[in-house]
């Protein structure tokens, strides 16, 4: 299968950005994916002894689909988190700071105060921890012709960035990628990922990330067309190396059933 496109997903429930290629290393997660998240009132995470949460607890698309009218940045080098809207830039702050993170919670408080429990505080994910909606949420991964599929069911255009995946690939069998719990996927650079679990999906994905319109069924669909609300798979990094754009993934000891291009 051929890597189509690479994305991560700096804040949980914003907008995505697209990498051309991105170093993975064992027993972690994907780099810069899930760093932060939006508390939206006080949710009970502890930095010091992070714990999985509902979530709920924070801003998020599945019930706040205003946040896709959003386009935001995260540069690395200053941990300045940069937002826009309708084109233009609306908030620019450091999320090292008290007073850049204030002004991230002042800007979320104007934003949509009707969505809010309380204070919308940034939360950055401490190290070995990020905010995956899956404890196991490691690496994602979508493959476009399932999602081709759906669309021909469905009868309408389905952005396959409404299922937030890391790793978008072509060349595989629609809904092969299902089958590959357990499997062993390599890259050339001695990148290798152990398929964990299929991805069930929720209401998140029935928003159109353009626009906010909270306009498809998908996982009604899913499971009326296919009897399941998968689309996607989860991935363990099992050994470190670079993932680029264009590239192949090869599948261990693949078995003749999977229709791989």
């Amino acid at each position: 299968m051929r890597i189509a496109s690479l994305y991560r997903y700096p804040v949980k429930g914003l907008s995505p950005e697209r990498l051309t290629s991105a170093r993975l290393e064992s027993d972690s997660y994907f780099p810069g994916d899930r760093l932060f998240a939006i508390e939206n009132g006080p949710s009970g995470f502890d930095p010091a002894e992070p714990v999985h949460q509902p979530k709920i607890k924070y801003l998020m698309l599945m019930r706040h689909e205003a946040l896709a009218t959003l386009r935001t940045r995260f540069d690395d080098p200053t941990g300045d988190l940069v937002i826009a809207r309708d084109g233009a830039e609306v908030l620019r702050a450091s999320t090292r700071t008290e007073a850049g993170r204030r002004s991230i919670s002042a800007f979320f408080e104007s934003f949509m105060p009707e969505a809010l429990r309380g204070e919308p505080r940034l939360l950055k994910a401490p190290a070995g921890y990020r905010f995956t909606d899956s404890r196991s949420g490691f690496v994602s991964l979508i493959n476009l012709a399932s999602v081709a599929d759906l669309e021909r069911r469905l009868g309408a255009a389905v952005d396959p960035l409404r299922f937030r995946g890391n790793i978008m690939v072509e060349g595989l069998a629609p809904w092969a990628e299902l089958d590959l719990v357990g499997r062993d996927l390599s890259a050339a650079s001695g990148l290798r990922l152990n398929v964990i679990k299929r991805i069930e999906r929720c209401a998140a994905t029935n928003v159109d990330p353009q626009t906010g319109a909270r306009d498809l069924q998908l996982p009604k669909t899913l499971m009326s067309a296919f009897g399941h609300v998968d689309c996607g798979i989860y991935c363990r990094i099992v050994a470190g190396g670079t993932l680029v754009e264009g590239e192949r993934l090869e599948l261990a000891e693949p078995p003749a059933s999977l229709g791989i291009a």
